[in-house]
């Protein structure tokens, strides 16, 4: 069982690494089916007095006003080999034995996040943090700013509402468990981690309630109304717990003395007795701990369906949006004859014995029709400019070749051709006579009657010998070699000149790119999720 809060634990910081964390997204998100506990309470409710004593340790940053500014994805490791150290994924090779520099760094990363100084922003991107000891049960834990009624110290008047829109955005998903803290010296009526629970949780079904500073009651007062679920019902019991006091914490109280303490003061009071084996910060981690792990194999079975889902869907979005871009020249020209081989494969398709006006027709079609060059406009107005380049050196080559077979039918036609015709001696034919005297009218028309059958035998043989050369000079070479001379052109150009053409959209760029690293992290928890479920 303690093998599905680390692959939560892993997926969730897969999600972080991505941009992935709660927010509305147009990408699919893994984080929202997840399970999770967020940590919620009004500022001054003990919510991070109780972080820390579930943990052990005092690493948490304190102050006035709203110190939590970010989520803390808290991650807790058990481990047996008596070591305790920290580690946050920003800084994934250093890990921190000293807790106190922990804080620090909560602090600094904050405030590298949001602009620090006096703006007190607030950011919902979170911090990891990772513990491993021997005092810890496994449990992830997020912990939310504190839900404040009024903006004081320079904080913009946008704060209260910003805060309450962040802490909505992860309770408010119904994978999500709700641990609300509220003060039990306190009317539970103003409990602002209760008022927004009830709101988003209505029949408190992922809800449990931390009752926090009993010990601070006022005396002939007690919770046990609240605790045995009179005053406010939940579906799971009330848990309450003693933190440390402020004196406790300026003098750096040991947290398992703390933990001591707690445990008898339970014990030891009247009204509690009776409720001390369920109380206490050390009871409230296991029962976390316990209660997570259930949820998590009750949500393996939707989890594999909802991930075997997306991963068809981001690779279908993956082939529409065609392949990414080459980095070096060699790979940027293969991608260019590629695309091109493709529009030649389609235009052949349409070809079938056409003349230049409908090859030039066919070309635009191609060009529609041919998906990779809309990805690259001026790939595609290139590649059309070439073909229809091409087509017209081919029709001139054509028309060369159609003058030619003409030039050598009218050459044909000599003087000896004349002289060669029977002359009609008969009817005053003379050799001896002049021109005039020697051609008679019969003989006249004998020479046009001849001229007239050679050149309706010509004309009928160009007629089926200039659609052949048409065939062979344009339909024939376009088939062949249409991008040729544009290729050549290809093999002289660098990679920058090679990049101008494959001008692909940014955004379409960076698209794929958030595509791809969403599949990898689908594919990565398939994998995991599939281990998990066959080992139980």
């Amino acid at each position: 069982m303690e093998n599905l809060i680390s692959l939560v634990n892993k997926l969730q910081r897969a999600c972080t690494a991505l941009g992935d964390h709660g927010e509305e997204s147009a990408l699919p998100t893994l984080w929202d089916a997840l399970p999770s506990i967020a940590v919620v309470g009004g500022q001054s409710s003990g919510k991070s007095s109780v972080l820390e004593s579930v943990v052990g340790k005092d690493f948490l940053p304190r102050g006035s006003g709203i110190v939590t500014r970010r989520p803390l994805v808290l991650q807790l490791h058990r481990i047996d080999d008596g070591r305790e150290y920290a580690e946050f994924m920003h800084q994934p090779r250093k890990k921190y034995t000293d807790f106190a520099a922990v804080r620090k760094e909560i602090a600094d990363e904050t405030d590298r996040e949001t602009g620090g100084g006096r703006s007190k922003q607030i950011s919902s991107v979170p911090i990891y943090l990772s513990i491993y000891s021997p005092n810890v049960v496994n449990l992830t834990l997020i912990d939310l700013p504190g839900l404040t009624k009024v903006a004081v110290d320079g904080q913009p008047d946008s704060i209260v509402q910003d805060i309450e829109n962040m802490v909505r955005s992860f309770i408010e998903k119904p994978n999500c468990i709700i641990l609300a803290i509220s003060p039990a010296n306190q009317d539970l009526a103003t409990s602002d981690a209760i008022k927004i629970s009830r709101e988003v949780d209505p029949k408190g079904d992922r809800t449990f309630g931390v009752l926090t500073k009993i010990d601070l009651m006022d005396k002939g007062t007690d919770a046990v109304d609240i605790l045995e679920g009179r005053a406010y019902k939940l579906q799971f019991p009330w848990i309450g717990v003693v933190n440390r006091s402020q004196a406790d914490i300026n003098k750096n109280t040991d947290m398992i003395a703390a933990r001591r303490r707690e445990r008898e003061y339970f014990a030891n009071t009247p009204e509690y007795k009776h409720l001390a084996n369920r109380m206490g910060s050390e009871h409230l981690g296991k029962m976390l701990s316990k209660h997570l792990e259930q949820v998590i194999k009750s949500r393996i079975p939707g989890l594999q369906s909802l991930i075997n889902k997306t991963i068809i869907e981001l690779e279908t979005e993956l082939s529409r949006l065609g392949k990414p871009v080459a980095t070096d020249a060699g790979g940027k020209l293969y991608m260019i004859m590629e695309i091109c081989r493709i529009f030649d494969g389609i235009f052949k398709e349409h070809l079938d014995g056409m003349v230049h006006a409908v090859l030039k027709d066919l070309v635009h079609k191609s060009i529609n029709e041919t998906m990779e060059l809309k990805q690259y406009p001026t790939l595609r107005a290139e590649v059309a400019n070439a073909a229809c380049e091409s087509l017209d050196r081919m029709k001139e080559e054509s028309k060369k070749a159609t003058l030619q077979l003409v030039e050598m039918e009218y050459c044909y036609l000599t003087v000896d051709f004349f002289r060669k015709l029977p002359q009609d001696v008969d009817k005053g034919g003379n050799p001896t006579h002049s021109i005039f005297d020697r051609y008679n009218d019969s003989y006249l028309r004998r020479v046009g009657s001849t001229v007239l059958s050679y050149v309706h035998m010509v004309c009928g043989s160009l007629r089926n010998s200039i659609p052949k050369s048409i065939v062979y000079c344009q339909v024939r070479e376009a088939k062949r070699s249409l991008l040729d001379y544009f290729f050549t052109e290809m093999g002289k150009k660098e990679a920058k000149q090679l990049g101008k053409l494959l001008d692909e959209d940014p955004a379409i760029m960076q698209r794929r790119v958030n595509l791809a690293k969403r599949l990898e992290l689908y594919r990565a928890a398939q994998s995991e999720i599939d281990a998990v479920a066959w080992a139980k």
